[in-house]
This record gives structure tokens, C-alpha cells and sequence, in this order.
């Protein structure tokens, strides 16, 4: 299996699977002397890891995280870094009743065609397992981007139901199960999310990530767009089916006038934006403005209900996804699109450093 690694110069390359005995990532292009210990990278995956809810997996898995090589004496060396982290809490014998059906809306019948053999055991390389590598790799990001640049993503759709932008408040994202930045909305996505789980059943979701104090100037002309980079890494996590940039979609519906984002006087060589549809990103370079972005997340396809489906011998059958699942993915994708945005900013800082240096 090729294409596991993503980035030039900042490269990360993940490995493992599911329920193998451990996943974990090679970082490289990291600079030395970044200061650097696991506990700057278990905060993190701290966010991200199973079962601190009831509406995520109940696998119970630590998370814990090793550095095996890279780091020395709290400091990046400037070598690769390899990070590990074992699984703990594997149940493949949830998975024993599916190994000779597809699974609907899964990549079981895709990788049976490509590689004449899949890992029946949670979908080993194509199970949202992999993401805690992304977000281990994003937290050595974070350290190239330094403290000027925040990166951060809430939680802004389930299903049907959307927050009210108007009671957007970052420090409601910590306060509870959803990462939702309204309060308001959070309280209906409980009791709407019990629903769905007594069922069986599983909802979608949107994510919104923002970047502030990029620079102007990452990204380059044509074939090396930095929104094309994010949109691609944002599009590589499991389950997204749709991303946009700023305004996105809904740009095609205004007028020239109301999508331009007007420019006034600033302090020093920066203009002031009166706007920001192009979500801070213009013919593929950083404008300086806040980065937005969002990404879709199809429900789980892993429920209780009844789907049909066929063998692996093409006999038409029925099937039901046993097992811990999560009723929406999309909660925990947002720490994993945290750390797409901060792997994808950090990749394309380095590259303008070495272009503009």
C-alpha cells in the first residue's frame, strides 16, 4: 500500500492499523531545537481519544503516545521523529461475522478490489483509528507554527440541526461533549444524538476549523495552493465527503460586489479586509486574514439496522455493523481537522522560508 505519507518538506507518514498492536506516525522535516516531550503530545490526543462520552465509541483506549526517536534531551534533533501508540483495547472478534460481507458505505468492497485482501478487524488501515497519528504529527506541527499562529475547530452542524453563529463563544467548545461553540445548540444535539443511539442509527456532521495570525505570503501560484493543500488534507480524513474554503458554496449565489473583500488602509504594509469570503486565502496564498475552513462528515456507516449488502462471493445477503461505534464520527474529527490545518501550515511555512528566506 503506497501514498501513506503527506507534506514536502514537513513529511508525515502513518502506520498501523485498527487492531494491529499499535499505530504511529514518522514525522520529518521537523527543525532541531524545537522543544519537545510526549506531554506536549498527549494533550492532544487526550482530545481526540474514544470513550470519554456517550455519543463517542465506547473503546477504551489510553492513547498514550512514545517518542522513539528524533527527540533528545527535550529537544527535536532534527531528525525523524517517530511516535507510537499502542492499542489496547481491540474486540476483533466484533468483527468475525463480517469477514466474508461488505459493509455498505464502508472501503471494504474498494480495498478487496484494489488489494485482493482487507483487514476485517475494524477496517484496519481505513478505520478512523489512524486519525490519533494525524493529531500526534499536528501537536510537532503546532510547535513550527510557534504561538503566534492559533489553530482551532468547533463542531457547527449535526444532522439537520446548525448552531446560531450569533452565540458563537470559544470557551463553550471545552464545556461540553460536542465541541459546539453554542451552548444552545449543544443541548438539543444530546438529546437528538440519544435518539439516534438507542436506534442504532448514526448522523452526519460539519466542522469548521480557523487559523489566525497566519502570515501573508504561505502558499504558491497554480500548483502548489495552499487552500488546495488544506482541502486536500481535509478530504484525506476518514469519512469527510465535502469541503470549503471561507464563503465555499454559498459564494455562488452573491453578487461580484458582495463576495469581494474590499481593502482599506492598515497598519503598515497589511490593508484591513472589510470581509472575508475568501476565507483568508487568495489565488492560493495567505492573505493574512483569519483561515476558515469546513468539512463534511457522512453519518457512521457502521449501524444496527438491517443493510443489504452482498458476499465476497457475490451472493446478495444482509448485514449488521456489531461492535463500538461512534453515532457521529464528526465529533471526534474535530481535533483530527485541528491537526490537518496546523500539519498543512506548518508544511507550507517551511517552504516559504526556503523560498523566502
Amino acid at each position: 500500500m503506497s501514498h501513506n505519507t503527506f507534506g514536502h518538506l514537513f513529511r508525515v507518514t502513518t502506520w498501523g492499523e485498527s487492531h494491529g498492536p499499535a499505530i504511529g506516525c514518522v514525522v520529518d522535516g521537523a527543525p532541531p531545537l524545537l522543544p519537545l516531550t510526549e506531554a506536549d503530545i498527549q494533550h492532544y490526543l487526550d482530545r481526540r481519544k474514544p470513550g470519554q462520552s456517550r455519543f463517542t465509541t465506547q473503546r477504551k483506549e489510553p492513547d498514550e503516545v512514545r517518542i522513539l526517536s528524533g527527540v533528545f534531551e527535550g529537544q527535536t534533533t532534527g531528525t525523524p521523529i517517530q511516535l507510537m501508540i499502542e492499542n489496547v483495547d481491540q474486540r476483533s472478534k466484533d468483527y468475525s461475522e463480517i469477514a466474508e460481507k461488505f459493509r455498505p458505505g464502508h472501503a471494504d468492497y474498494t480495498y478487496m478490489a484494489k488489494y485482493g485482501i482487507r483487514d476485517y478487524r475494524g477496517g484496519g488501515r481505513s478505520s478512523a483509528r489512524e486519525t490519533a497519528s494525524r493529531v500526534a504529527a499536528g501537536a510537532i506541527a503546532r510547535k513550527i507554527l510557534g504561538d503566534s499562529v492559533t489553530v482551532r475547530g468547533a463542531l457547527v452542524r449535526i444532522g439537520q440541526h446548525e448552531i446560531n453563529a450569533d452565540n458563537w463563544d470559544w470557551n463553550q467548545v471545552d464545556l461540553n461533549p460536542f465541541w459546539s461553540p453554542d451552548a444552545d445548540a449543544a443541548a438539543l444535539w444530546e438529546d437528538y444524538l440519544d435518539g439516534l443511539r438507542k436506534a442504532g442509527s448514526s448522523a452526519g456532521a460539519v466542522i469548521e476549523v480557523r487559523a489566525s495570525g497566519v502570515p501573508a505570503g504561505l502558499g504558491a501560484p497554480v500548483y502548489g495552493k495552499l487552500d488546495a493543500d488544506l482541502a486536500a488534507a481535509m478530504m484525506s480524513i476518514n469519512a469527510v465527503k465535502g469541503v470549503e474554503i471561507g464563503t465555499g458554496f454559498a459564494a455562488a449565489a452573491l453578487t461580484g460586489e458582495e463576495n469581494a473583500d474590499e481593502m482599506r488602509s492598515g497598519d503598515g504594509d497589511t490593508p484591513d479586509f472589510t470581509s472575508n469570503n475568501a476565507g483568508g486565502v487568495l489565488g492560493g496564498i495567505s492573505s493574512g486574514q483569519e483561515i476558515v475552513l469546513r468539512f463534511a462528515v457522512k453519518p457512521t456507516s457502521s449501524i444496527l439496522t438491517p443493510r443489504q449488502t452482498v458476499t465476497r462471493g457475490g451472493e446478495e445477503t444482509e448485514i449488521v455493523t456489531k461492535g463500538r461505534h461512534d453515532p457521529c464520527v464528526g465529533i471526534r474529527a474535530v481535533p483530527v481537522g485541528e491537526a490537518m490545518m496546523a500539519c498543512v501550515l506548518a508544511d507550507h511555512l517551511l517552504r516559504h522560508r526556503a523560498q523566502n528566506a
